[in-house]
C-alpha cells in the first residue's frame, strides 16, 4: 500500500461525516455470487443501499418473473436500490452504452426505457444512469449526437415519471477511448442540452472520481464547480480501480470537500474488490458508517 493510501485509510477511520450515505455497486462488487444473492451479501456486510448496471445484458425487456425475483431479493434483504443503469450493451465488456448508436442498439435502448424506469420505480430508486455509447466507425458524430439527444429526452421523461433524476457520466479515455464524454465539461454540456430540450431540469452529472482522476482532471476544481449540478458520486481509488487506500487518490479529503460543497446524495462504491471476497473489501469504512442514515 502506498503512503497516500495508508493516510486515506486512517482518515476514513476517524472521519465523522454524519449523514454521508454509501451505496454498493452490485455489478462490480459481490460478483462472485449469483445476482439474486448479492443484495443479501451487501446487507451482511452492513450496507442498506445498492446500485446496479443493467443486469440483463442481453435483454432490454427481461421476463417479468426475472424482474420480480430481483425485486424480491432487494426487499427480502432490506436493501434499497438507489441507482440503475439503462440498457448499455455488453457491460462489462466492449460496449459503453447504446443510446447514441444508430440502428438496432438504439432501438434496444428505447425498448428498455420503460422497463428500466418501471423496475427502478418499483423499488423507490431515484437515479437512472444513461451511458452515452462509443463512437461508431463510418458514422458522423453529429448524427450520433442527434440520436443521443432524442433518446436522452425520452429517458429524462421516463425518469421524471417515477420522480428520478437522469444521470450523464464521463468515463476515462484510457479504458474507453471511443467514448466521447471523456471529461466533466463534456458530460455537463450534454446535461445542459437535455435539460434545455425537455424543460424538466432532471438531468444531472454523475461525478465518478476514478474516471475523472484517470483523465487527469483537477478534482477539487471539478467538485467546487460542478457539485450543484451533480446527481450522484461514485468512487474508486486510482490507479487500479480498487478500494480506497489501494491507490494514491486522497478520497477522504475529496469526500470532505464534497460535504463542504453541499453534496448530500449517495456515494457509490464502484471499485474492484481485489483478490479476496468482496466482503473483505470494506475495511477502510467503519461498520457503523456503512448503513445509510
Amino acid at each position: 500500500m502506498t503512503a497516500e493510501g495508508a493516510r486515506a485509510m486512517t482518515d476514513f477511520s476517524t472521519d465523522q461525516a454524519a449523514g454521508r450515505r454509501y451505496t454498493v455497486n452490485l455489478s462490480i462488487l459481490f460478483t462472485e455470487l449469483p445476482l439474486l444473492e448479492r443484495p443479501a451479501a451487501a446487507a451482511a456486510a452492513g450496507f442498506t443501499a445498492a446500485e446496479l448496471w443493467w443486469p440483463w445484458i442481453d435483454a432490454p425487456e427481461p421476463p417479468s418473473a426475472e424482474r420480480d425475483a430481483l425485486k424480491a431479493a432487494f426487499e427480502d434483504a432490506g436493501v434499497r436500490l438507489t441507482g440503475l443503469n439503462f440498457y448499455a450493451g455488453r457491460l462489462p465488456g466492449p460496449d459503453r452504452g447504446a443510446l447514441s448508436l444508430p440502428g438496432e442498439e438504439s432501438e434496444r435502448f428505447r425498448a428498455n426505457i420503460a422497463a428500466a424506469a418501471d423496475f427502478a420505480g418499483s423499488l423507490g430508486c431515484g437515479a437512472l444512469n444513461a451511458l452515452y455509447g462509443n463512437r461508431v466507425d463510418g458514422t458522423d458524430p453529429a448524427e450520433q449526437d442527434a440520436i443521443a439527444l432524442t433518446n436522452l429526452q425520452l429517458a429524462a421523461r421516463a425518469a421524471d415519471r417515477i420522480g428520478a433524476v437522469l444521470l450523464i457520466e464521463a468515463l476515462n479515455r484510457a479504458e474507453s477511448p471511443r467514448y466521447p464524454l471523456a471529461s466533466a465539461p463534456a458530460a455537463i454540456e450534454v446535461v445542459d442540452r437535455v435539460n434545455a430540450e425537455t424543460g424538466l431540469g432532471n438531468a444531472r452529472f454523475l461525478m465518478d472520481l476514478y474516471h475523472l482522476a484517470m483523465n487527469g482532471e483537477d478534482l477539487p476544481t471539478v467538485i467546487d464547480r460542478y457539485t450543484p449540478r451533480t446527481g450522484h458520486v461514485q468512487i474508486a481509488d486510482s490507479p487500479g480501480r480498487g478500494a480506497p487506500g489501494t491507490g494514491a487518490l486522497p478520497l477522504a479529503d475529496l469526500l470532505r470537500r464534497l460535504d463542504k460543497a453541499g453534496y448530500g446524495g449517495w456515494i457509490g462504491l464502484e471499485y474492484k474488490p481485489g483478490e479476496g471476497p468482496s466482503a473483505a473489501a470494506f475495511d477502510w469504512l467503519p461498520p457503523a458508517d456503512r448503513a445509510a442514515r
